[in-house]
């Protein structure tokens, strides 16, 4: 009584609902752990709080880890969200501080995208990917002026050496192309103006605004002096009396104009001005140092060194500005000459540049538009682009840059590396998960070593396939960086050496006790007999051990050719042996190997003739081998052999004594030769009156009579059977025999084609001279056949009876019939259905072919007859 109200509480308890059932839908009441996996994915679908997600973990972690996965899983990505907010928040401030400075320095732009990614910061998301585009748009506004600072530096380059090249034509040409020099001069300030008024000016490179105004004062320098020179000019060709300009091609121009020659112009103080007296050292000296940089100019020129030759253009235009006015006018047309065709060669060396340029352009920007409608992967579009911008920088080694193309192509190659961004941000996040996996693998590893313990060496091999397995997951565990490896890879070696250590120490044991068996298989093999029982003791014992105890299965394959070879080789020469005495035949085997030998050969040679002649030799010498063998044990006895006789005759008699009144049982199996050629053991003979069924019970347990005199005859029997066959004779006179055979039905089959072939062929002809011979046709055919089907095929043709003879021939070789004559066929059975007393077609076959030969040939019915007679003349 007192233990009843004990046990209805517990009853109660267990059957009261947990309290998360209500909120997990009843995920702790689900009865396996399929359902209540499934009741805890529908629950996570409605996103509940953290809170609950923690408190359901830890209940169901307890229970079922399998259905905590999801739960921890999702709680794992709350984690990594929280953790994602944090870092956006963090990068989100200094993009804003980067983009709020009045001047933005494109090294810091670029460095916040990198430490951002390197940082885990989610640049694909709002708002860092808001932040990340806009710092773009005003990295490439910054770019972008540059690239026009640059492009208006070689505009600039470009207007002067138009200048240069006017003053080396007429002065009628320079003053034509004036008004549009003057409209391109224009419009160059204009821009440069348009360059310094941007807002993002004050970002651009310190360099650059000091190059552009190098490159405006340099072009003004020039301008207002070619201006004031064809200003000169033109006075000068209104006004005879006017003062010559300073461009020697123009003032000879004038003078010949005038008529003066050029000494007299020179002498004339009222036409031109006369050149001071220079010092000759001076000029000597500015004659030297113009000869030696033009010689240079004239090299790279001549070489086709583009930016060589650009580069001594220069210098030789520097030289030119303190020692120009002492020169001669010689070596000043030699100067002009060779910077017209420096400036030539470097235009061909900017277009061939360019056309180099522009293919880049086109490749960077079909990066992605792809036939296929499919962009590179990330890793193949990171290389295309790094392979991209390394011929680029070859190009900008060869010639002049461009500015207007690299714009171009590294607006192309920016969009084309998103794609790169966007894998690269997928390879991080894959990175992070990868080391997370092998950090989890690499603690259950130390788990399961912990948990071994000794009951690892109750099953190795186990032990051995769960190393394996880790190993595998370990090589699967996904791509990480070459810095977390390092980190990852010592500790995993640690981890999986400690649980392999069990196993090793195994493994070395093991390895003494199969080195020790191999030196007792060496022992047996090299003892003078052979040990069966030892060496099957010793395999087993070898099967044993490798089953319990796995090792590298080259290692063990090697192991075991080690412990197999000794007896491998003591077997070997125990057959050596064997063979060797066997192959000392007798001359009664040697008889029969040489009679199959010679059968071999004729049935390779195709002849049937003889082939039937050396199977008759090979029967002849198997019967004089048996013959020998009779003609042995009818030898006299010698006196060792009469007197065991006598003993055995009188062990007979004195056994035979006790069971006299008994009935002699006979002798119903005995052992023979069921070879071929053999002698045949006699037939038994009949029973003596006896009891009633005793001979019924010895012929069916198959035993002989049980008494002294019985089995002493059934022993004579068997020494009078003699010696059988050595074994390679008896085997060589069996395959002659089959191959024999073989051949023989072959050569019959090619002749009974050859006999139907020429049957046909004596039809066709009408030629009865033709008909294959009796032996041709074969045993199936008599004499009187075949001269019943040589006058069907001598006579004339016959229009009647051939159909339905054909159709009873096919009925006799039960062969089909073609698919018009069907009809035909079913109908003819019909009639022979009703005339009981017809002979079949079986039986008149023979008359029914005659009936078809004396008909008309034809292909159809030639070839139904030649497939009848195939089964007809075989059977």
């Amino acid at each position: 009584m007192s233990d009843a109200p004990e046990a209805t509480p517990v009853q109660t308890k267990t059957t009261e609902p947990h309290p998360l059932d209500a909120l997990t839908g009843g995920a702790f009441s689900a009865a396996t752990s399929g359902e209540r996996s499934a009741r805890i994915r529908e629950w996570l679908v409605t996103q509940p709080a953290t809170d609950q997600l923690q408190e359901v973990f830890k209940e169901l972690s307890a229970r079922d880890k399998g259905a905590a996965r999801a739960v921890r899983e999702r709680l794992d990505e709350i984690r990594r969200a929280q953790g994602q907010a944090v870092i956006a928040a963090e990068w989100q401030a200094k993009a804003e501080a980067l983009l709020a400075a009045a001047q933005l320095n494109i090294a810091d732009a670029l460095a916040w995208q990198r430490d951002a990614a390197k940082a885990g910061a989610a640049l694909s998301r709002e708002p860092l990917s808001l932040l990340k585009a806009q710092l773009s748009e005003r990295v490439k506004t910054i770019e972008d002026l540059q690239h026009r600072v640059q492009v208006q530096r070689e505009a600039a380059v470009l207007l002067a050496q138009r200048i240069e090249v006017l003053s080396t034509k007429p002065w009628q040409d320079a003053q034509a192309a004036l008004e549009a020099l003057s409209a391109d001069v224009g419009r160059w300030q204009e821009q440069a103006q348009v360059l310094t008024g941007d807002a993002a000016w004050p970002s651009v490179e310190a360099r650059f605004p000091t190059q552009l105004e190098s490159s405006r004062s340099q072009l003004l320098v020039v301008w207002e002096a070619f201006q004031s020179a064809l200003a000169l000019t033109v006075a000068a060709a209104q006004d005879a009396a006017a003062p010559l300009p300073p461009v020697p091609v123009w003032a000879d121009e004038l003078r010949q104009a005038r008529g003066l020659p050029a000494e007299a112009a020179a002498s004339a103080p009222a036409r031109t001005a006369a050149k001071p007296k220079v010092d000759p050292e001076v000029r000597d000296k500015a004659v030297q140092a113009v000869s030696e940089a033009l010689a240079k100019l004239e090299q790279e020129t001549a070489q086709g060194h583009g930016k060589a030759s650009a580069g001594a253009a220069a210098a030789l235009r520097a030289i030119l500005k303190p020692h120009g006015r002492f020169i001669d006018a010689e070596l000043e047309r030699k100067v002009h000459a060779a910077l017209v065709a420096a400036g030539e060669l470097e235009g061909w060396q900017r277009w061939s540049a360019d056309q180099v340029r522009e293919d880049l352009v086109a490749r960077a920007e079909a990066l992605l538009r792809r036939p296929d409608g499919q962009a590179l992967g990330g890793r193949k579009m990171q290389e295309t682009l790094r392979q991209l911008r390394e011929q680029w920088k070859q190009a900008d080694q060869g010639a002049p840059a461009n500015h207007g193309l690299w714009k171009k192509f590294d607006d192309a190659c920016n969009a084309a590396h998103k794609v790169v961004e966007s894998w690269l941000e997928k390879v991080r996040a894959e990175g992070v998960e990868h080391r997370a996996q092998r950090m989890a693998l690499i603690e259950e590893v130390t788990t399961w070593a912990q948990e071994q313990g000794a009951a690892a060496a109750a099953d190795w091999k186990a032990v051995n396939r769960a190393l394996h397995q880790f190993g595998e997951r370990w090589r699967a565990g996904g791509h990480v960086s070459e810095k977390v490896f390092a980190e990852l890879q010592p500790l995993w070696k640690q981890a999986l050496g400690a649980a392999a250590a069990p196993l090793e120490t195994a493994q070395k044991a093991s390895l003494q006790l199969r080195q020790a068996m191999i030196a007792e298989a060496e022992a047996l093999g090299a003892a003078a007999s052979l040990r069966i029982d030892a060496i099957k003791a010793l395999q087993q014992r070898w099967q044993a051990e490798a089953q319990s105890v796995p090792l590298d299965r080259k290692h063990e394959q090697r192991l075991w050719d080690a412990f197999r070879k000794p007896i491998d080789d003591a077997f070997n020469r125990k057959t050596v042996e064997r063979e060797r005495s066997a192959e000392q035949l007798s001359a009664r085997d040697r008889a029969v190997l040489d009679a199959s030998k010679a059968l071999e050969a004729a049935s390779a040679s195709g002849d049937a003739q003889q082939i039937r002649a050396a199977m008759a030799a090979l029967e002849l010498a198997i019967k004089e081998q048996a013959k020998a063998v009779e003609s042995d044990a009818n030898q006299p006895q010698t006196q060792a052999d009469q007197a065991q006789t006598a003993i055995n005759s009188e062990v007979n008699q004195e056994s035979a004594k006790p069971v006299a009144a008994a009935p002699v049982r006979p002798v119903v199996a005995v052992r023979g030769d069921d070879r071929p050629g053999m002698r045949k053991a006699e037939s038994a003979q009949p029973a003596r009156a006896g009891r009633p069924g005793s001979e019924r019970r010895d012929a069916r347990d198959g035993r002989g009579p049980r008494d002294g005199a019985g089995r002493g005859r059934e022993r004579e029997a068997f020494e009078a059977r003699g010696p059988r066959l050595g074994d390679t004779a008896f085997r060589a006179q069996r395959d002659a025999m089959e191959h024999a055979q073989t051949a023989l039905r072959k050569l019959a089959a090619q002749a009974h084609g050859e006999a139907l072939t020429q049957l046909m062929a004596a039809w066709k002809s009408r030629d009865a001279e033709q008909l294959p011979t009796l032996q041709e046709l074969g045993g199936k055919v008599s004499a009187g056949v075949r001269a019943a089907w040589g006058q069907a095929i001598a006579a004339a043709p016959a229009g009647t009876g051939t159909e339905q003879a054909l159709l009873r021939l096919e009925m006799a070789a039960d062969v089909p019939t073609p698919a018009d004559q069907l009809a035909a066929r079913r109908a003819l059975q019909l009639q022979m259905l009703t005339r009981r007393n017809d002979p079949a077609p079986a039986q008149t076959w023979a008359q029914d072919a005659a009936q078809v030969l004396a008909g008309a040939s034809d292909e159809a019915s030639a070839r139904r007859l030649q497939s009848v007679l195939k089964v007809l003349l075989r059977k």
